[in-house]
């Protein structure tokens, strides 16, 4: 996996995490930033051939450090 894989994955999987705890806090403004992010992510993702819905956000990911090329 190349750097800019491996960076959008985590972007996603961070931006995954960061909405689903603005969810639990009720917070509908930051709610909405985090789905537009996700909206940009999932297009660059589509532009990349990366498949953005089989990642899950950082809280449920299991723990592995990212590798660079």
């Amino acid at each position: 996996m190349d750097a800019f894989t491996a960076a959008l994955l985590q972007r996603i999987r961070n931006t995954k995490s960061d909405l689903d705890r603005a969810r639990r806090s009720g917070d509908d403004f930051l709610v909405d930033v985090e789905e537009s992010d996700l909206d940009d992510l999932r297009r660059l993702a589509a532009e990349h051939g990366v498949d953005f819905d089989a990642v899950q956000a950082a809280d449920h990911a299991p723990s592995r450090p990212v590798q660079h090329a």
